[in-house]
């Protein structure tokens, strides 16, 4: 066992500091509401500095070894560890659930939900970040089944108390869903646990004892852990909370759940199912390729059928995460790394669609996409910032989207291992066609929001006196007109928008880091298959 020095020390403090934040909080008076906000900013900001630090410190020239490890005695009895540790596969997602948790607390500082009580929204935004980083550094499976449980109250609390008029029902559909799949993962790693020995619950030992547990079994634990972690991707056909949840759930809670939590079920594969269970991967991957793309084509048909933005923009994630999915059941270094990258793009990208959708909302107090126009008159900031987050959503070259999906659709046309190419090149083709609906759908949502004339119920103060009192913040901007780009949105918004541009342009910056962790998966995968 190791003892904790000052650079294995860090991924602890990265994870556990936000719960600092949240004690301050608790002892904090409920009614200085600038206080409560400016403490859990801070907090969230600290937590991004120990990040940045994380990324200075770490090794790029062996990102396929685990840096940061600790290895610390937890629950003996249960041979469970404290083992935590950070490789080139964590550590874009890591670093990206932190740099959202800070942003989305800066917007919240101006685009509070209507019911209030900052306190409470601001610690269970703390509760949430220590869930999301815990997941994606830990090494030990029932450590990593904590975390990714811990992320569910709150954002089961932020829909059911600051979400929208359906959001009882949201959240109740949400945290049953996933308690549904979380049940038959947890059956699969007590499965796993005790076929090969019962002796540690740590990834390293599983991958290098799973390849030996009997190729019928390997599938059966294999459908288990599909489950749990098909359902938070989430995968068709276990969509349908998503809409649901987005819809109802309030700005923060959208672009954290788009961001980081949908990413926590493709993590998932790639970390755990997948090494864990070479003849099971091998197994299922035809199905979740099959799956992969019904999603991605009924995504984006179920975008065309949408009048509510926030909607539209809920089932464009299904399509987006169907891409990943792909990318992710060929089995190979290109589709994997694809994958990983079209993970970070779409966080940053559908968490910029729905910040702007937020704030669409906060001034309008609605958001079916008949009611809207003329964005580009009424507030032309705000209107190109949505056509730039729309081009990067339909994947357009030079910006990040395309360097997820492009490379994942091409890897489908070569997959691992003898997997059936017929089968995969024909869901290539059919991903292919998604591509043209996600055009279809992003520019129908595009035009009819930002072209033509604003409303007139929405020109001038005919907005205030037609909603006053329906909605997030009614009333609050000028009589006159209605507000462009806020300097908090600006801020918030401004390093997304940056890294679209920066990861579409030199795409390098993240596939060097997580190319050599993805080619060692791969061949220890190789290895197992024999």
């Amino acid at each position: 066992m190791e003892t904790l020095t000052d650079q294995n020390f860090l991924l602890t403090l990265g994870t556990f500091l936000p719960l600092v934040g949240v004690l301050v909080m608790m002892l904090w008076p409920k009614d200085d509401e600038s206080g409560v906000k400016s403490v859990g900013i801070a907090t969230a900001g600290a937590t991004l500095l120990v990040g940045i630090y994380t990324l200075t410190q770490f090794d790029y020239s062996q990102s396929e070894k685990l840096q940061f490890a600790v290895d610390a005695e937890w629950i003996e009895v249960i041979r469970s560890g404290y083992t935590i540790g950070l490789d080139g596969i964590s550590l874009p997602l890591y670093f990206l659930s932190m740099c959202v948790t800070f942003l989305v607390m800066i917007y919240t500082w101006d685009n509070m939900p209507d019911a209030g009580n900052p306190k409470a929204f601001y610690i269970l935004m703390l509760v949430l970040q220590t869930g999301m980083a815990g997941t994606f550094i830990s090494q030990d499976l029932i450590l990593f089944f904590v975390f990714f449980e811990v992320v569910l109250l709150p954002m089961y609390f932020m829909i059911g108390v600051w979400g929208g008029e359906d959001r009882q029902y949201a959240s109740l559909k949400f945290f049953l869903y996933t308690m549904f799949g979380s049940a038959f993962m947890l059956v699969a790693f007590l499965a796993l646990f005790f076929q090969t020995g019962g002796e540690s619950f740590g990834f390293a030992y599983l991958i290098e004892m799973g390849a030996g547990v009997d190729r019928d079994v390997q599938i059966w634990i294999f459908a288990g852990m599909f489950l749990g972690f098909a359902v938070k991707v989430p995968m068709f056909p276990f969509h349908t909370w998503l809409p649901d949840a987005h819809t109802q759930a309030p700005t923060q809670g959208s672009v954290i759940l788009a961001a980081i939590l949908l990413k926590l079920g493709t993590y998932g594969f790639v970390r755990i199912a997948i090494p864990m269970l070479p003849e099971g991967a091998k197994a299922w991957a035809p199905a979740i390729a099959i799956l992969a793309v019904i999603g991605i084509i009924y995504g984006a048909l179920g975008c065309l059928a949408q009048t509510d933005m926030k909607r539209l923009i809920a089932f464009s994630s299904v399509a987006h995460m169907g891409y990943v999915m792909l990318g992710i059941s060929t089995l190979t270094e290109f589709g994997i790394n694809a994958a990983l990258f079209g993970m970070v793009a779409h966080g940053l990208i559908t968490g910029m669609l729905f910040f702007i959708a937020g704030s669409v909302k906060h001034r309008f107090h609605t958001l079916e996409i008949s009611r809207l126009g003329g964005m580009l008159i009424q507030m032309p900031k705000m209107g190109w910032i949505l056509g730039f987050a729309s081009m990067a959503s339909l994947g357009l070259p030079g910006l990040a989207g395309f360097w997820g999906e492009f490379p994942a659709i091409l890897s489908a046309y070569q997959p691992g291992f003898g997997l059936n190419e017929v089968l995969f090149r024909v869901c290539m083709v059919i991903a292919a066609i998604g591509t043209v609906l996600a055009a279809a759908y992003l520019l129908w949502l595009y035009q009819r929001t930002a072209f033509g004339q604003p409303p007139a119920e929405f020109s001038g103060g005919a907005a205030h006196s037609l909603s006053a009192g329906a909605g997030e913040h009614a009333g609050d901007d000028h009589d006159s007109d209605i507000e462009d780009v806020r300097p908090t949105e600006w801020m918030a918004w401004t390093p997304f928008l940056i890294a679209i541009v920066v990861f579409g342009v030199y795409p390098q910056l993240m596939f060097k880091v997580m190319d050599p962790a993805v080619t060692q998966m791969v061949e220890t995968l190789g290895k197992s298959l024999g």
